[in-house]
């Protein structure tokens, strides 16, 4: 009995230490993929290459030349760490040493190493230990870099998302930023608050534009997202004009415009901060009408009231909020921008605003080198008031 009690004893010691060892290697796997653990397996990869690229290079050096040990070099600069890529380029200038000695004098023909090979490979060396170090120094290795920013800008995304909404209603959202990238600084974070039973819409334009306000854009609609519900309607916009006073930013301002609108009646309240007018079309005289609150640029001082105007949405109206990338343009009037776009969404009162957003933008800012974002919502004309 004690010697089954003993195999069994030992059986389970073996398999504990089994199970820490697949436990080490599954993490050390994952945390590798994310950028996260030792570059060890690089290293080895990249030192197995330095030596098969010398032999190539000694046995056929016309079709592999000297300044073939850049590969390596330029890999090593973007997979290792400052202190391992030293230990790369030690044994590529000992493969380079080796060719040179073994090749002969690079004025006996062509194949050798030349002055231009060592300027070449140094250059390539001195260019991948600066991008090492400036990863180091981040904190974010090239493998996860790329995650990151994709992370990034798909949480905008989702924090961007509109609610849905009920029968009678519908609401788009669209938005360019500059240049075609991927970041932008204008932004909307929306919630149904009140039982469900009110819309509130927060339309946010940072100063900058492009990846230059997107890293505060992230940080704000992440901020005026817990804000939003959080707090009564007239309450919101004084607590993120006192958070963007918190930041202390250069460049801190913002631009909001902040719609409260009753889904059963269709009354609403618009608190506007320093923000470009809403316009509204009113369905009974084809009109279009432009609506706004009052109150001062958010993050310029401490106290600022923001006064509401009250309107309503009708069966068949439409209301529009935009940023300014939309209207505005070197040398040309607010007005007369203003009415580019309301002429331009006059097309669409007959056929239905559906998929007019995208549109929009395209037709009155397409090549404006400025963010542009549009949110449309409109009542369907055949439900009652």
């Amino acid at each position: 009995m004690a010697g089954v009690a003993g195999a069994e004893s030992y059986a389970a010691r073996m398999r504990r230490r089994l199970h820490r060892v697949r436990t080490a290697l599954r993490r050390s796997g994952v945390d590798y993929f994310r950028g996260d653990g030792s570059d060890w397996i690089a290293m080895i990869g990249l030192l197995l290459l330095v030596p098969a690229i010398t032999v190539s290079t000694l046995a056929m050096p016309l079709w592999c030349a000297p300044s073939a040990l850049v590969v390596p070099i330029v890999a090593g600069g973007l997979l290792l760490r400052p202190a391992s890529l030293l230990g790369l380029y030690a044994a590529s200038a000992a493969a380079l040493i080796i060719e040179s000695i073994v090749l002969g004098p690079y004025n006996e023909g062509p194949g050798r190493v030349t002055p231009g090979t060592v300027l070449v490979v140094a250059a390539c060396g001195l260019f991948g230990l600066l991008l090492a170090q400036f990863r180091a120094r981040v904190g974010v290795p090239w493998r996860r870099g790329g995650t990151m920013l994709f992370d990034l800008r798909e949480r905008i995304r989702v924090q961007s998302a509109l609610p849905a909404l009920p029968k009678g209603w519908y609401r788009e959202w669209s938005l360019r930023p500059a240049g075609g990238q991927s970041f932008s600084g204008d932004f909307v974070v929306a919630a149904r608050t009140n039982g469900g039973r009110t819309l509130e819409v927060v339309l946010t334009d940072v100063s900058g534009k492009g990846m230059d306000a997107g890293s505060r854009a992230l940080l704000l609609s992440g901020a005026f997202g817990g804000l939003l519900g959080s707090l009564p309607p007239h309450g919101f916009l004084p607590a993120a004009n006192g958070y963007l006073l918190r930041q202390d930013w250069d460049e801190g301002f913002a631009t909001s415009i902040h719609l409260v609108l009753d889904l059963d009646s269709g009354d609403y309240e618009l608190l506007s901060a320093g923000h470009l007018p809403a316009l509204q079309l009113h369905a009974g005289t084809g009109l279009w009408e432009e609506k706004s609150g009052e109150g001062p640029l958010l993050g310029v001082y401490d106290g600022a009231q923001f006064d509401p105007v009250k309107g309503a949405l009708r069966p068949g109206d439409v209301l529009m909020l935009f940023t300014d990338g939309l209207v505005e343009a070197p040398g040309r009037d607010l007005g007369e921008g203003i009415d580019r776009l309301t002429g331009a969404a006059d097309r669409y009162v007959k056929a239905g605003f559906e998929g007019a957003a995208w549109h929009l933008i395209e037709a009155v800012a397409k090549d404006v080198n400025d963010d542009r974002a549009l949110l449309l919502l409109t009542r369907d004309a055949d439900v009652a008031p």
